[in-house]
């Protein structure tokens, strides 16, 4: 997930194929809103990205399980 508009649209895809089999997941992880923008080394966008994939690992496992 290198960018935000990718990760939105992987976000929703997740929602509405958790809905289709009638499941519910934990909200994503909030988008950062405080960025410096100097590119530190620890970024929030780093902390955003790495939590977003921990949430659709779940999520993926949520779409196992009920299969």
């Amino acid at each position: 997930m290198a960018d935000l508009e990718h990760a939105r649209a992987r976000i929703a895809s997740w929602h509405q194929a958790l809905a289709e089999q009638g499941l519910v997941h934990r909200a994503p992880p909030p988008e950062p809103n405080g960025c410096c923008g100097r590119g530190c080394n620890g970024c929030v966008w780093e902390g955003f990205y790495a939590a977003l994939a921990w949430w659709e690992d779940d999520a993926r496992q949520l779409l196992a399980a009920k299969a």
